[in-house]
């Protein structure tokens, strides 16, 4: 996935749930959140950013139970993450701002951990709904209204 074409495959192959599991990367969850919100109404018509996970994880053998598979805190986090990355490189194509995303702290599969103590993070509450920091807040607003809120 070292072009648009290639995240657009990631991200479609998310939602159609035709991704081989092998391929759902760190990289690729950006890279799919990316794609999904710079086409908002692919996302809406999916359902939401969770359905689309939680179908997909179900097709690869991933159950989402409250100990794995899908986690909520997580993924919201990710998205605002992304989402600003977005808004800070407009118009940029989105293997760039990939890039660039993984370069900095979020490419780091750890980062939620230098705003929620592992305790919290890994809470079945943190796993099933959003849940804040307890360490720090995150640096980025939640998402407004378009299938996806914090």
């Amino acid at each position: 996935m070292t072009d648009d074409a290639g995240i657009e495959r990631i991200a479609c192959g998310l939602i159609d749930r035709t991704l081989p599991k092998q391929e759902w990367t760190h990289r690729a969850h950006f890279a799919a959140a990316l794609w999904l919100l710079s086409h908002p109404d692919v996302l809406v018509k999916a359902g939401g950013m969770a359905p689309v996970i939680r179908r997909y994880n179900e097709a690869t053998g991933v159950w989402n139970t409250d100990s794995g598979g899908y986690h909520e805190t997580i993924t919201q986090a990710s998205l605002r993450g992304a989402a600003a990355m977005l808004a800070a490189n407009p118009g940029g194509c989105l293997a760039d701002v990939l890039d660039k995303l993984m370069s900095g702290p979020l490419g780091d599969k750890r980062w939620p951990l230098a705003y929620w103590s592992e305790a919290r993070l890994m809470s079945v509450e943190a796993r099933r709904s959003w849940l804040e920091p307890d360490l720090s807040p995150l640096p980025w607003p939640p998402l407004a209204q378009n299938g996806e809120e914090g």
